[in-house]
């Protein structure tokens, strides 16, 4: 896979903003979208501009990703959504799958 320039790769992302809030696509496109980064400025959430698209269960998910816990905590607070786990990410050909584990395990690992 070719990368622009510069370009963050998704393993950059992971390393400089870890705590990664993931939400179904309907809650985050359109206005919604506009709306998210409109406070996540005026709060000053220190969130990555590029994020990543992950897909489980024929559904397509966003995932926003922070540089702290506080800044991903205010916008699950307020807009919704579940943590996620980059470890949790499919690898190679599969690196937009989500390898969701289960809500036992999932608590356990809460960032």
């Amino acid at each position: 896979m070719n990368r622009r320039k510069g370009e963050l790769t998704p393993s950059a992302i992971d390393r400089g903003w870890p705590f990664q809030i993931i939400q179904p696509q309907e809650l985050s496109s359109g206005k919604l979208y506009a709306e998210q980064m409109e406070f996540c400025e005026k709060q000053k959430l220190m969130r990555c501009v590029r994020g990543h698209s992950i897909f489980h269960d024929d559904r397509h998910y966003n995932v926003h990703c922070f540089a702290t816990k506080a800044g991903a905590q205010a916008f699950l607070d307020r807009f919704g959504g579940e943590w996620f786990d980059p470890k949790e990410r499919g690898k190679g050909l599969n690196w937009n799958r989500w390898n969701k584990r289960s809500a036992g395990a999932k608590a356990s690992s809460n960032p």
